[in-house]
């Protein structure tokens, strides 16, 4: 087993380059233009390319529920999607004890497709009592390549329309999956978190709790259409996805839908990801602790 580098938390870094590699993770930024706006701050005196190194994703580090622990079991699926990519593949995963039927709940990845810690959020809903299905947009170009940036490139090649249909059709198949309660919730990641507000407005009253991680909100006229109660999770630092809260609180606010909205002070974008130093412990166990207890609430017959 290889060595584990210890974790750097965000305060390790200027905000400014946290901020820079939020536009390098987004595609807004090429890895090169990242190196040379990087080269300015000398944190532990690294080169540019010496911090991707220090700010790449350790899976070791997020590990909460191992793929073999006794309380889950787990299986690769492939669901039909006829009006996006044909079919898309995803990790299934269950308590190891299932007395009856239970809530079911859509996990959806950040713009890389369906990497180590996403399927860990699966198993941790699992172990909470939940069937999670964590789906892999990648599928139809292969598969998640094992490699964040890979990852990224390859995501930015999809096409988004049919990759709405094929999370659409998988959150269809999950709601009536034999072992379902019929109580269909989702809860997703940046990328994730914009597709789960996309679910709410597709589905309407189909889904039943939404749970949106710092993700892009919906058209504010689109925002009736939905029937789940939303508990939205933003980081303090996150200016460019914040912007558009205040819209979306007050258009569910006008259409009388079930909401929350919380914002950790001084946690940045993607604070949930215990895999990269912009984790933030107190506010994902916070916003974590919120995601159980919504789903608790509103999918529990």
């Amino acid at each position: 087993m290889g060595h584990i580098p210890d974790r750097k938390k965000a305060s390790d870094f200027p905000q400014e380059l946290l901020n820079l590699l939020d536009g390098y993770v987004h595609g807004r930024l090429s890895r090169r233009d990242f190196i040379d706006h990087a080269q300015k701050f000398t944190v532990a005196g690294a080169t540019g390319a010496a911090l991707v190194e220090m700010l790449r994703p350790n899976f070791a580090w997020a590990v909460q529920v191992q793929p073999d622990d006794k309380r889950i079991k787990s299986e690769r699926v492939e669901i039909p999607s006829p009006q996006g990519n044909g079919s898309i593949k995803g990790y299934l995963v269950k308590p190891a004890a299932m007395k009856g039927k239970l809530p079911v709940v859509i996990v959806v990845h950040e713009n890389r497709g369906l990497n180590p810690y996403i399927e860990d959020v699966a198993r941790r809903l699992a172990a909470a009592n939940f069937i999670a299905l964590a789906p892999d947009g990648l599928s139809s170009m292969g598969g998640y390549p094992g490699d964040e940036e890979t990852g990224v490139a390859m995501f930015q090649k999809i096409d988004r329309a049919k990759l709405t249909e094929d999370f659409v059709a998988s959150a269809a198949w999950l709601k009536k999956h034999p072992d379902s309660n019929g109580k269909l919730g989702g809860v997703g990641f940046c990328f994730g978190g914009g597709v789960v507000n996309t679910l709410a407005v597709r589905l309407g009253a189909d889904f039943n709790a939404g749970v949106p991680f710092y993700g892009a909100q919906p058209k504010t006229e689109d925002v009736p259409k939905i029937k789940a109660p939303i508990n939205a999770q933003y980081g303090g630092l996150d200016e460019r996805i914040n912007a558009g809260w205040p819209a979306y609180e007050a258009a569910l606010k006008a259409a009388n839908i079930p909401y929350e909205g919380h914002i950790y002070a001084n946690a940045n974008h993607g604070f949930h990801n215990d895999t990269t130093p912009r984790y933030d412990e107190k506010a994902a166990k916070e916003a974590w602790d919120r995601t159980l207890g919504w789903f608790e609430k509103y999918l529990r017959a």
